[in-house]
């Protein structure tokens, strides 16, 4: 799978991401991690997307063991992780309620505790999930930079960031953003409507786009939207010669999305891996977009 580069500043990475933010349920966490890299490894998915708080705060942790036992090499993996959400748990023994902090201090905190756990020197990229309205801007801009020339973290990114939030934070920082993770894919498009994907663009990045596969529905959704939007891309999936799965994400990547996967079902990750060999029409990607618009 080739590498192509985030943006205009950002790293190289698979077009394709695996992301943990899904596994607060999951059974035999470590091994199934461990089969889980070895897999998106094969199929050339070198990008992995952490949070601190991702598999009930066992992730980070549990992917630095792999790195410190050396069964991954740290020189060959894109890292993310990212801070902003706080949930009262036995990790955050002062957090009463679910709430956002982008503050200074919560950032450095978090950064330290993060590198700790994936054994790591430095994260590729680190991501603010979503803007805490009550933190002060000038201070979370200030920390954030001090760690990108302190090389703890390369590049800055953000999720769950509108345009206007996205704008506020770059006007803040001297540095470069160079990703916004937001939700994008066939069931909702959204990001195309509300400015996001166009300001993205205009920053010469590329979105990150979670729940690519409408967390199964695209393939196994009941509702008119679902079912309207399948039947169009099994028609087109005979011409493509190819899983619906797989022409739902070469309809992201034409746009430039990079699939944030979440999944941990094999067949589902391969279907994804397959779409970057897919060329999708010109014509069939507004064919595919019509239908979703239409019945929504």
């Amino acid at each position: 799978m080739q590498k192509i580069y985030m943006g205009d500043a950002g790293p190289k990475v698979s077009p394709a991401v695996y992301g943990f933010y899904r596994w607060d349920d999951v059974a035999n966490t470590e091994r199934t991690l461990r089969q889980i890299v070895d897999l998106c490894l094969e199929l050339g998915i070198n990008t992995f997307e952490h949070s601190d708080h991702y598999g009930n705060f066992k992730c980070e942790e549990l992917f630095g063991k792999l790195l410190q036992e050396g069964v991954v090499k740290r020189s060959d993996v894109v890292l993310f992780t990212k801070c902003g959400l706080r949930v009262p748990h036995a990790e955050n023994p002062g957090v009463r309620i679910k709430h956002y902090d982008t503050s200074a201090s919560h950032i450095t905190e978090s950064v330290e505790r993060s590198l700790k756990k994936l054994k790591t020197d430095y994260i590729d990229i680190f991501l603010l999930d979503k803007l805490d309205p009550i933190s002060n801007l000038e201070e979370t801009a200030l920390v954030l930079e001090q760690l990108k020339e302190s090389g703890k973290i390369k590049n800055i990114g953000v999720a769950n960031f509108s345009v206007f939030q996205h704008q506020l934070l770059a006007a803040y920082l001297n540095k470069p953003i160079v990703t916004n993770h937001i939700e994008f894919n066939l069931l909702n498009t959204q990001a195309l409507e509300n400015g996001q994907i166009d300001y993205i663009k205009q920053r010469y990045m590329r979105p990150l786009a979670y729940a690519p596969l409408a967390e199964g529905r695209i393939a196994e959704g009941t509702d008119t939207q679902a079912v309207k939007v399948r039947a169009k891309l099994e028609e087109l999936g005979e011409k493509y010669g190819v899983d619906i799965e797989s022409l739902a994400i070469a309809w992201l990547h034409k746009l430039g999305a990079l699939p944030l996967i979440g999944t941990r079902n094999e067949q589902r990750i391969r279907n994804i891996a397959n779409a970057f060999s897919v060329d999708l029409d010109h014509q069939d990607w507004y064919d595919i977009y019509n239908v979703s618009l239409e019945n929504r």
